[in-house]
């Protein structure tokens, strides 16, 4: 029933009312953090000093999170746009934090840094005794994201990579004689 003077309220059935379409759905934060941790990331290997995969006991040992080029996602690199339901989402790529595996049952603990060559390297080990160990670096990644090319913003979200390389490394001992002219 309408009031003299206003006219019916339209029929919303009626195909001749001009719709709105509803807005797009927004992806969740949920579904952004899962896209994030099924992005293609490289995976860190253990650079070490002295080169050549050899060291000497009792010699301090540098190692270095290495990152393999053109490998995947690395730190520092921004993602190609992914498509998340309407939006287009991308990601920049931080490392979080490192932990080196030595390979004679000792470990770092977790350290933001990436290590370094000697003499400025901080993440150093000494082995007591001679053989071959197997080490590795394990990385942990975080990152931002940004919608339709917005504003960076935080992620909360930590990509635990898994299955770095092995590298082998030998640890050889040094034999001292006395020796007469």
């Amino acid at each position: 029933m309408c009031l003299p003077g206003y006219p019916a309220a339209p029929d919303v059935n009626d195909p001749a009312v001009p719709r709105t379409p509803p807005p797009p759905p927004v992806p969740t934060i949920a579904q952004i953090r899962s896209a994030f941790l099924e992005l293609p990331f490289a995976k860190a290997s253990v650079s070490m000093e002295p080169h050549g995969n050899k060291t000497l006991v009792g010699l301090p040992t540098y190692y270095e999170a290495a990152w393999p080029h053109r490998a995947g996602l690395e730190p520092g690199d921004v993602s190609d746009a992914q498509q998340l339901l309407s939006w287009t989402i991308q990601f920049k790529i931080i490392a979080k934090d490192y932990r080196y595996t030595y390979g004679d049952g000792t470990r770092s603990e977790w350290t933001t840094s990436r290590g370094g060559v000697y003499p400025d390297g901080d993440i150093t080990h000494t082995y007591e005794t001679t053989g071959t160990r197997s080490v590795k670096v394990d990385a942990r990644l975080v990152g931002q994201y940004r919608v339709n090319g917005g504003a960076w913003q935080d992620l909360g979200a930590v990509a635990d990579l898994q299955d770095e390389p092995v590298t082998r490394l030998g640890v050889v001992g040094t034999r001292t004689r006395l020796v007469t002219n």
